[in-house]
């Protein structure tokens, strides 16, 4: 496998990436309009595109609305999220909370609808 990476489908391709680059820290690797590709410095690696949800190479019935899934970024600081989400009036789904499995979560929705998990390590 040389590449592989979760697509966003949405209706305002500017802000949602925006949304991440403000929330996350993450930096536009590639700006086609249409097509925006996410990376972040501290994972070279990881991918995250944001497409217009009517663009021509979208198969017709593909840009419902998401379901079923949820977006998770694992960050060293969940409290910074936090902030950043409430100044941003980001949709809070849920308000950060310690799991049984280790981990403090933040649950919140980005402007394409999806759920996005935020979490660190207790």
């Amino acid at each position: 496998m040389n590449r592989a990476f979760t697509n966003i489908l949405c209706s305002d391709v500017q802000g949602t990436a925006q949304f991440y680059q403000d929330l996350l820290g993450m930096k536009r690797a590639g700006d086609f309009g249409w097509f925006i590709v996410l990376s972040h410095d501290e994972m070279p690696n990881f991918e995250m595109g944001v497409l217009s949800k009517d663009h021509e190479t979208i198969p017709a019935g593909l840009s419902s609305g998401p379901g079923g899934s949820i977006l998770t970024f694992v960050v060293n600081d969940l409290e910074d999220v936090h902030a950043k989400a409430i100044s941003m009036q980001a949709e809070i789904i849920q308000e950060p909370m310690e799991l049984p499995y280790g981990q403090r979560r933040l649950m919140l929705r980005d402007p394409a609808g999806f759920a996005v998990d935020v979490s660190s390590p207790i």
